[in-house]
């Protein structure tokens, strides 16, 4: 048996390169041009694989890549990534030489964090370059971005005190919209403050190479807010919308993932029949039921249990009872044919939208659900390759 053989012996992820490039030439031109392209990598790469991801968007002519975390940048670094990495996350100043080492850039949004890493930097002798974030309304992590005059002049002072200190070298400043699909009045503000905390500093001598502000939904629906950088995150998987999938997008995207599971037997049983831990649920007719190894421990959500169905020979087929840890049932009675061995897709470019819809959360989770345990076997050149 090869490598790929045992990759899709059981369940499987297929990512298809082919349509992230594509995706990639898509975005590429809803971006005001000269401003740069950054692919949202963390999270290995929203479940899609980082190293290949992060490779066909160095090869496709991405100008950024951005992490959630160091070693997420320092494991693209040992596989041979060049382009410029910002990582997101707040990080540990213990981090610092690792930061330096492996060349990845911080984002830092407060002074106690700045100066730690820049003691620590100084120590080490060695400088790291930043990004300033500025919370403009996402009340998560960065330099508050207050409505006074007395505040905007204390916190840009405190900013530009962060740009000067030793060992660092500021080189972005940046923030994050918050509900940039559903509130244009709000996400402009947005804009308009990190817009002003820019000009709030140029007033005391400084300045940035690089500004950014729009994520995927954001750069799609704000042209304004391009800015330096365009950063792109789930649009780059395919999905125009964090709930609705590409329904009412004019855009041509292609989801990327598909997740296929082989079906480890068809069983026969009478109607009346309960299936699965708690009874649940309860056949109402002689049924064909086929068993898929493919559980909540390969991420397929518990809550998914009589609330989903599957593709199985292109018919949509029920889950019935409750999803196991290691397998999930399927009422297969009116789809002929079914055998043991045959291909089960449970997450496609058309499931994944129903699957966040049914479990009550955003496409981002479920493309990210897809465990360790799930290999990923990749579509490059239209070819299929472990």
């Amino acid at each position: 048996m090869n490598d790929l053989q045992l990759a899709t012996s059981r369940t499987w992820a297929e990512i298809n390169l082919d349509e992230l490039e594509h995706n990639i030439n898509i975005l590429r031109r809803q971006l005001t041009p000269g401003t740069k392209f950054l692919g949202v990598v963390k999270a290995n790469a929203y479940g899609h694989g980082m190293i290949e991801c992060a490779r066909k968007l160095q090869a496709s002519g991405a100008d950024w890549l951005a992490v959630a975390t160091v070693p997420e940048g320092a494991e693209l670094r040992r596989n041979g990534i060049t382009l410029p990495i910002l990582c997101l996350g707040q990080t540990m100043p213990e981090f610092c030489g690792m930061i330096s080492d492996y060349d990845i850039t911080q984002a830092v949004g407060d002074i106690d964090n700045g100066r730690k890493l820049s003691d620590i930097a100084q120590t080490i002798g060695k400088k790291i370059n930043i990004h300033v974030k500025i919370d403009t309304g996402m009340s998560r992590t960065g330099f508050y971005w207050p409505s006074d005059d007395a505040g905007k002049n204390r916190t840009a002072r405190e900013i530009n005190e962060l740009c000067g200190l030793p060992g660092l070298n500021a080189e972005g400043i940046f923030t994050h919209f918050a509900i940039a699909d559903d509130d244009p009045e709000f996400t402009r503000s947005q804009l308009a403050k990190i817009l002003e905390a820019k000009e709030y500093l140029r007033r005391l001598g400084r300045t940035f190479a690089v500004t950014h502000a729009a994520a995927s939904v954001g750069v799609l629906n704000y042209p304004a807010a391009h800015l330096d950088m365009g950063r792109f995150g789930l649009v780059l998987y395919g999905y125009a919308s964090t709930d609705n999938g590409n329904e009412g997008s004019t855009l041509d995207l292609h989801p990327v993932m598909t997740v296929k599971s082989r079906i480890t037997a068809v069983r026969k049983l009478p109607a009346g029949t309960t299936i699965s831990y708690g009874r649940t649920y309860t056949l109402k007719r002689d049924s064909l039921v086929a068993v898929l190894p493919m559980g909540y421990a390969d991420g397929l959500p518990r809550t998914l249990s009589n609330n989903f169905s599957v593709k199985i020979h292109d018919t949509l087929c029920p889950v019935l009872g409750r999803v196991c840890m290691d397998m999930t049932m399927a009422d297969v009675t009116d789809v002929s044919g079914v055998k043991a061995g045959d291909v089960a897709t449970i997450f496609d470019g058309e499931l994944i939208p129903i699957a966040a819809k049914n479990t009550g959360t955003i496409i981002h989770e479920i493309v990210c659900k897809p465990s360790q345990r799930v290999p990923r076997v990749f579509i490059d050149g239209g070819k299929l390759r472990a």
